[in-house]
């Protein structure tokens, strides 16, 4: 995390200086713990194994969906922030800023698109051929055979989720915002996370969100809300990417995170500490303080969720020994997840929804909770090496285009451009 300028000439400075700096080495920290959130979701996504006591959603209140969100934010400030810098100092138009993200947006559509249709595909499989029927209403899957007109329509316009299959819509939508959040950061970086954390506040008070359709309800990930998490994590990529901190590197703050991310844990682990705490909570509710504060709701990322994850984001990034371990050959399977996290991502969900039927199938079978987990993370790993190789391919040269082409060349390159 990383802190705003006080020098005095800050406001004369252009825009984009210090945004739009020399690619500097990459940091390991960002696809080694983006790569360990990959691993965790997929762990977390096949309830019932071992494994899932390992997981960070066992020393706090958040999870890796929390992480995955802000490593997102991270790295899209890395990402993107230099051309949307130079749009906003005249040097790129602005749909050239724009379009990285929304590709990304449309790709990340696309990818949910397809593992929703992979998901039904994989229970309808299971419910027929193993004659099991409860296939067929699990994840929020019975809308589909109720109400199939609805739910197909809704599936295109993101209003139709089904369970472990809903956190790209969200990731989405934030995306699209993406341009306008970017240059909010880089303009007034305090403003727009405290317009951000009040948006975050009125849309957990009122219980706003974007609708489910058909079925009710709101979506599970409310991007009204986990909006705040991502703003944060641009804001700590664009200061990332000037190699400086949101949130300066303070002895005390460091203490403070600290006692906070151990009196959590106490929270949930220490007997009569989470009931009395919760009692306490449950009686600020009473009073009228928003849900989003007075509870553990994650749909709403409610605080306690919020603040958990911040703190453990504050005090890793204090500790240099993360970035050595990061960096450290070890760790080289995590940065290679992390690198190519949509196909980890996707492959893994595919993978622990299929885990999923197979230990509900086959609930004796003992050795199922621990090698399931393991072999869908081995597979992705694998997957990401083939990804890796198949990056570092030399591409093969367009060949130059002869002096008979050249004019017919000419003319698309000319009619395109009218």
């Amino acid at each position: 995390m990383t802190q705003s300028s006080n020098r005095p000439d800050a406001q004369l400075i252009p825009i984009r200086r210090g945004v739009d700096l020399p690619r500097r080495a990459r940091d390991p920290r960002i696809d080694a713990f983006r790569g360990l959130a990959l691993i965790m979701i997929i762990i977390d996504h096949m309830p019932g194994n071992p494994w899932e006591h390992l997981t960070i959603r066992n020393i706090g209140f958040s999870d890796a969906a929390e992480a995955f969100f802000i490593m997102s934010g991270i790295a899209a400030g890395i990402a993107y922030s230099p051309a949307i810098g130079r749009w906003m100092s005249g040097e790129l138009r602005l749909w050239d800023a724009m379009a990285p993200l929304w590709r990304r947006a449309w790709q990340l559509y696309i990818v949910h698109i397809v593992l929703t249709v992979a998901a039904i595909g994989l229970y309808a499989w299971a419910a027929d051929t193993f004659v099991r029927s409860e296939f067929r209403v699990m994840h929020n899957l019975a809308l589909l055979y109720d109400q199939t007109g609805a739910a197909m329509a809704g599936l295109v316009t993101l209003g139709y989720q089904i369970g472990y299959v809903n956190i790209l819509p969200s990731y989405t939508v934030l995306l699209l915002a993406g341009p306008a959040l970017i240059a909010a950061v880089l303009y007034a970086p305090r403003t727009t996370l405290a317009v951000a954390g009040a948006f975050w506040l009125y849309a957990g008070a009122t219980r706003l969100t974007i609708p489910n359709h058909p079925g009710g309800g709101g979506w599970f990930f409310n991007p009204l809300t986990w909006q705040f998490i991502f703003v944060i994590g641009l804001a700590i990529g664009v200061r990332h990417r000037k190699d400086e901190r949101l949130v300066r590197n303070s002895p005390i703050l460091f203490k403070l995170a600290l006692g906070l991310l151990l009196f959590i844990l106490a929270w949930r682990y220490v007997p009569g500490l989470g009931s009395f705490m919760n009692h306490k909570m449950a009686q600020l509710g009473g009073l009228g303080l928003p849900s989003n504060i007075t509870t553990h709701n994650k749909s709403m990322l409610a605080l306690p969720r919020l603040v958990h994850i911040l703190a453990l984001v504050y005090v890793l990034s204090c500790l240099p020994v993360v970035t050595r371990i990061c960096a450290h050959r070890y760790a080289a399977p995590l940065r290679l997840m992390g690198s190519h996290g949509l196909l980890v991502f996707g492959l893994g969900t595919i993978l622990a929804l299929a885990g999923q039927i197979m230990m509900d199938i086959e609930p004796t079978v003992t050795a199922l909770p621990w090698t399931l987990p393991l072999a869908a993370i081995a597979v992705c790993y694998a997957a990401a090496l083939l990804a890796e190789a198949a990056r570092k391919q030399p591409q093969p040269k367009q060949p130059a285009p002869t002096k008979a082409e050249a004019p017919r060349a000419e003319v698309i390159t000319g009619s395109s451009t009218a």
